[in-house]
């Protein structure tokens, strides 16, 4: 099942959410919290209040003590940002802002609801919500969802998505990322890569079925993508997995193999791309497990922000 046109990175509807759904900046954040280190307060787009830690405690008294500052403590405070969420799942609410990739919702082993739940919690909190591995039961709750906050749901592939706030407010652009795929069956999988780019705030450009069944077709756009800047490159292929090593040889940006279950017999499913990638010739090729375009899109982020 795939998505339907009017999903194709369209919004579902365009008034703005109420209240605090739209991703606050690092500055704003360390603001607040220095504004209530003393009283011990709650910050808000946190999870409900709740009673501290001796952890929290801790971090307060060495304030009060001048032992640390409000700025660093501002980070030992973020750790708790924490949202339980009925006991089925406890969200990551800081992660875009200390490691720059946001929590991404895996789909594919959770009910409908639990999916629904999480990703409206992230929604309304950090003002997006990427989720991978859709099944048919997941799309039609994130379409419902999306529909229920007025949210953006963007649809990459076919089993990947990110709902976005209304009101969400992205980070700054950063770094750019070059996306690759050798066939056109390796795309859902890159796509999860694309996501996470958008997501992190990096700008990324595709390009798809220039595999080594007909080399030629590479070279233009390659010579496109390095042009445009990417500061690293992440390339999809199933089969034989021959093109992010081709790749590798001809680049001097870090290029990170996907292997795809694209294929069928002895080695299919993966295996003898992910085996030929880890086996190249090509100084510098880095590689991450079949299908895990969120790890590749993940490294490819970090890797560009930095330069």
């Amino acid at each position: 099942m795939s998505w339907p046109d009017e999903l194709r990175g369209r919004p579902t509807g365009g008034e703005p959410i109420p209240g605090d759904g739209a991703l606050r900046s690092r500055e704003e954040h360390i603001n607040e919290v220095r504004g209530r280190l003393a009283g011990g307060q709650p910050i808000p787009g946190g999870p409900a209040p709740r009673p501290r830690d001796e952890h929290v405690d801790e971090v307060l008294r060495r304030v009060a003590r001048g032992e640390l500052s409000p700025a660093d403590a501002a980070p030992l405070l973020r750790a708790e940002r924490i949202h339980d969420l009925e006991g089925r799942a406890r969200l990551d609410l800081d992660r875009q802002h200390r490691g720059g990739v946001p929590e991404v919702i895996l789909a594919g082993p959770k009910r409908a609801g639990d999916v629904a739940a999480i990703a409206a919690a992230l929604l309304d909190r950090t003002g997006q919500a990427c989720v991978s591995r859709l099944r048919a039961g997941h799309r039609t709750a994130l379409r419902r969802l999306a529909e229920q906050r007025t949210a953006t749901l963007v649809a990459y592939g076919r089993s990947t998505a990110r709902l976005v706030a209304a009101d969400f407010e992205p980070p700054a652009a950063q770094g750019h990322v070059g996306l690759v795929a050798a066939g056109t069956s390796d795309l859902d999988a890159l796509e999860e890569a694309h996501m996470v780019c958008d997501a992190a705030g990096c700008t990324s450009s595709l390009v798809a079925d220039v595999g080594v069944a007909g080399l030629h077709r590479l070279f233009e756009p390659l010579a496109t993508l390095l042009r445009e800047g990417a500061a690293a490159i992440v390339v999809a292929a199933g089969m034989d997995g021959a093109l992010p090593s081709v790749v590798a040889g001809l680049v001097d940006v870090p290029v990170i193999g996907l292997a795809t279950s694209t294929g069928y017999g002895a080695g299919g499913k993966g295996e003898a791309a992910l085996l030929s990638m880890l086996q190249t010739c090509a100084p510098g090729l880095v590689v991450v497990n079949v299908d895990n375009g969120v790890g590749a899109g993940a490294a490819a982020v970090r890797i560009a922000r930095r330069r």
